[in-house]
């Protein structure tokens, strides 16, 4: 099969064969959008080829290709081929609209700069950094229409820009392709080619391409095209049989029969077949000028693509003799010209060839010109003098040149690179103990950073494995491991690695003490109940130190574990504690910290006070940026609004923050849990179950306490809605039991008063008597606002069938205290609840309160339990009308017509709208074919069809 020429050499083109299969493969995956392709193959076996055919079409079909290549010598650069690649993006980007983010690239692409918005302010750390760029790059991309990011030999990708690679494949834009090649021989052992296991995400494709050796009919053509008819059968058997298919292989021995008149298949045929390519490569050098071998020496030792004035510098040539050689070379197909002008082989394998073609004297000789010549340059190009270096026999001069290189890579933000040179120095035997531990905990600190756990806690565990690291470089390095699982991972394993990091670390008490504070945060397997041996270990341990951040890392720990227990001493405390500092990573210590106790604040139902930590937090953010210190306060901020009853645009919210943080867990969570609220609280009880059922998959059973907590309290309340107590019964088991073992009943998160219900479902009054006891006894003179709402709550539920009065009363503590918070919401629910129980008694009072339970849950949004209150109402003779006017609608939607509208744009079915509303499904039937022709559209598409919000009807009540 033949096809467009490609070029290599001077115009020493091949037919594209035996891969028609392939590129088809490659076209249907990009031009459905978002894709992945990943193309792998052994060395030679056509990957590159394949990928330029397939953008070749895509570019005459209007799509933008941006190609970027890994180099296993790269000097330093963040997302270096990325950043290259997009450094042709110019001619695309638009004129406005580009977000804020996108700034961040500025001092990346100089060119451009006056093309993108104005750089933001220099995050610090790493982390922060990396989080930084990875948006830039994926909102760029986003925001140029169709394109194409190929990134070709993936296997040698620095660990940075793996990770922006694997996160843009989890989060891909819209019109967005990308398309990798690799070897799968020279990845990390038993790692993918993105670094960590990678599935599509929803509504992306791709696919992942093989490519196998070339069969006999494809050498056919391949030769048919290049020899016309001096390709006779016998020729072709032979290249087949020498290549065995590689096509790199096949091309390399075409390009020295192509110069024979009549080739010789004899001479070719006594060439023993695994070493045709090197044969090859070797016959073409030994045809070469003096001039030609010596240029083709020069890019052998210099393996990346190189000038002309270097390659002539290093083989010893000047003026016209260096050209000549050099346009020899590219005669012979030995060189090619790159895009951008260097000079290089036409495949790695072709340059190890030339590269053992050398003689070792010689060899060093190249290697040591290549110094002096790369010395001159300005700034250093300290990687590939490294490289030289070690190929010189200088072992030392190698190790301080690889330090130097690595130090200069986390200078310019390039983490990928630095970690590569300092494995480098790991895996070297003959390095002292000093220059070994800098060495494993500067990796330890990139590796830290990573955006993909499990690659993470792999990297960590990798370097803690090497058994010449001493005990103190052990433990700060598996402190680190386990902060990672714990913070990021929820793994409980990490608590036993910080204990362990406890020991390694008795030479650094200071140190110790950050491993100590934290085991003294863990909540989970009753490790609450040692909470405070673990802070008074802390205490002790930097009691004499001089380090002033782990003496104000302990003194916040204390106040975490103070506002845990409900103690009201602590928000004067907390009111004294000094905010400000210069140092970025004392300013990010102070707004994690600050997150801490506004996240406890919420819990225990401070609200207000969680509300002015967090713009606390925001500030500090904005000085000293984090990827998780920026969005886990704004996760805090949305469950915030949630419990404020502010929902108009929350689900919205979530989601932009979700693309901003694709990595981040506890956003698809707490995101999971608000749509969850949302649906119950509109009726949709089947949708609810869903939502909280994928928070619970997404928060796995190793999450923390309070998540766990609160999933198990939302999925009881959906149960009991369903009308199966005694699986909401089982469900609040095992979080009753978490709740028990933390000590402490002030973070109850709305279990207690659901776990009640469902005892008293189920008809199990002891159980329900007995946690009500329970969460008395331990609340007594402890600050926990929304537990004491809770617990009036769940002893008014206790006493409903009993003396309804009292329960009442507890009903309407539980009001107050909820208004008190600023929870209008849960005040409304304590409202109707207040008012079943008087339902009997006084009539007339719980028509009240129903009433203003109702126009609350309207005002909210709270379809559902809006029409739970207005049927009560109905039941106690009550009738809601609106204000006098029209009684009759024309084309336009009744309020319960809308209301239908509504929950059918939401995708409610008819037995949806009938359970929310409490109508019949005939009456449900009616509304929605009037609904369906009032508005002239269908199901489908009844979303766009909505009128415009308008303002609530103001509500009355008569007495029927």
């Amino acid at each position: 099969m033949a096809a467009q020429q490609g070029s290599s050499g001077l115009g020493r083109g091949f037919a594209f064969v035996g891969r028609r299969h392939e590129l088809d493969r490659v076209l249907a995956a990009v031009r459905q959008p978002p894709a992945v392709v990943l193309v792998e193959g052994d060395a030679g076996m056509g990957k590159s080829r394949l990928v330029r055919e397939a953008t070749t079409i895509l570019t005459s079909e209007g799509w933008r290709v941006l190609t970027g290549y890994c180099h296993p010598l790269r000097e330093p650069l963040p997302y270096g081929p990325v950043i290259d690649a997009l450094g042709a993006i110019g001619p695309w980007l638009p004129d406005t609209a580009l977000p804020p983010t996108a700034g961040a690239l500025a001092p990346l692409l100089p060119d451009l700069a006056h093309r993108l918005p104005p750089a933001p302010a220099g995050p610090q750390g790493p982390g922060a950094a990396r989080h930084q760029l990875i948006r830039a790059v994926r909102s760029v991309l986003a925001h140029v229409g169709r394109v194409v990011l190929v990134v070709e030999d993936l296997h040698w990708v620095d660990d940075a820009t793996r990770e922006l690679l694997l996160l843009l494949a989890r989060d891909l834009p819209d019109r967005f392709a990308l398309v990798a090649t690799y070897r799968a021989e020279d990845l990390p052992p038993g790692a993918p080619a993105l670094g960590a296991a990678y599935r599509p995400p929803p509504g992306a494709g791709g696919t992942v391409i093989r490519l196998s050796p070339l069969t006999r009919t494809d050498v056919a053509d391949l030769a048919g095209a290049a020899l016309g008819g001096r390709a006779t059968p016998e020729l072709c058997a032979a290249l087949h049989r020498r290549s065995e298919g590689l096509p790199l292989v096949a091309e390399e021995d075409l390009i020295t029969l192509r110069d024979q008149a009549r080739p010789d298949v004899r001479e070719l045929e006594r060439a023993e077949a695994p070493c045709g390519l090197r044969e090859a490569v070797g016959e073409r050098l030994a045809s070469l000028s003096p001039a030609a071998a010596a240029v083709v020496d020069a890019a052998a030792v210099l393996a990346v693509p190189a000038g002309e004035t270097l390659l002539a510098e290093v083989a010893a040539l000047h003026g016209d003799e260096a050209a000549g050689g050099l346009i020899d070379a590219l005669r012979a197909a030995v060189l090619r010209e790159t895009d951008s002008g260097l000079y290089g082989f036409r495949h790695v394998l072709a340059q190890q060839v030339a590269y053992r073609h050398i003689p070792g004297p010689r060899r060093r000789r190249l290697h040591q010109r290549a110094i002096d010549h790369l010395r001159t340059e300005d700034p250093l190009p300290l990687v590939q003098i490294a490289h030289h270096t070690l190929a010189t026999g200088d072992q030392q001069g190698w190790l301080g040149l690889v330090e130097q290189a690595a130090e200069q890579a986390l200078a310019l933000g390039d983490t990928g690179t630095a970690a590569f040179l300092l494995h480098q120095i790991l895996d070297r035997c003959q390095v002292d103990t000093e220059r070994r531990s800098a060495a494993a905990l500067a990796l330890a600190r990139i590796v830290s950073y990573g955006v993909d756990y499990a690659v993470t806690v792999r990297e960590l565990r990798a370097v803690l494995a090497d058994p010449k690291l001493p005990d103190a470089t052990r433990g700060e390095i598996r402190l680190g491991l386990g902060l990672v699982m714990l913070n990021v991972g929820a793994d409980p394993a990490g608590s036993r690695e910080l204990a362990h990091a406890v020991d390694e670390l008795a030479s650094q008490p200071h140190k110790a003490a950050l491993a100590m504070t934290n085991l003294a945060l863990y909540e989970r397997d009753g490790a609450a109940a040692h909470a405070w041996d673990w802070q008074a270990r802390a205490e002790r341990a930097v009691g004499d130190s001089a380090d002033g951040t782990s003496r104000r890392a302990v003194r916040i720990n204390r106040l975490i574990l103070m506002a845990r227990d409900g103690d009201p001493a602590v928000w004067p405390l907390l009111d004294r504690l000094p905010r400000r500092d210069d140092a970025g990573a004392v300013l990010r210590h102070a707004a994690y910290a600050l997150y801490a106790l506004a996240e406890v604040a919420l819990q225990v139902g401070h609200d207000r006070r969680a509300h002015a930590l967090l713009s606390e937090v925001e500030d500090l953010v904005a000085h000293a940026a984090h990827g998780r210190v920026e969005c886990l306060p704004r996760v805090a901020e949305l469950r915030l609004d949630w419990l404020a009853g502010r929902w108009t645009r929350l689900e919205e919210e979530y989601a932009a923050l979700a693309d901003v943080h694709p990595d981040v867990r506890q956003i698809g969570v707490d995101r999971a849990l608000c749509r969850g609220h949302l649906a119950l609280a509109r009726g949709r009880r089947s949708l609810a179950h869903d939502h909280f059922a994928t928070a619970a998959a997404t928060a796995g059973g190793t999450s923390e306490v309070d998540v766990s907590i609160r999933i198990a309290a939302a999925l009881a309340a959906v149960q009991l809605a369903e009308g199966a107590p005694a699986a909401a019964w089982a469900t609040v088991g095992p979080a009753l039991s978490m709740l028990r073992g933390l000590r402490s009943w002030t973070r109850t998160l709305d279990l207690v008063p659901v776990a009640v219900e469902a005892a008293l479902a189920c008809g199990d009054h002891t159980s329900a008597e007995r946690l009500v006891a329970e969460a008395e006894s331990d609340l007594r003179d402890r600050d926990a606002p929304a537990a004491s709402a809770e617990l009036a709550l769940a002893r008014g539920l206790s006493l409903r069938a009993t003396e309804p009065a009292r329960a009442a009363e507890h009903f309407a503590d539980a009001q107050r205290g909820w208004q008190e918070i600023g929870r209008p919401y849960e005040a409304a629910k304590a409202a109707e609840r207040r008012a079943d129980a008087l339902s009997c008694s006084s009539p007339d009072e719980a028509a009240t309160h129903l009433t203003d339970a109702a126009h609350t849950f309207t005002e909210l949004g709270a379809t559902g339990d809006a029409a739970r209150c207005r049927h009560r109402l109905h039941d106690l003779g009550i009738q809601t009308s609106r204000r006098p006017g029209r009684r009759g609608y024309g084309t336009q939607l009744s309020p319960r017509e809308l209301e239908v509208a509504k929950l059918l744009a939401a995708g409610a079915t008819n037995q949806d709208i009938a359970q929310t509303l409490f109508l019949s499904p005939r009456t449900v039937e009616k509304h929605v074919t009037r609904v369906l022709a009032k508005l002239r559209t269908c199901r489908k598409n009844i979303h766009s069809s909505l009128p415009e919000p308008t303002e609530p009807s103001a509500q009355g009540q008569t007495r029927q």
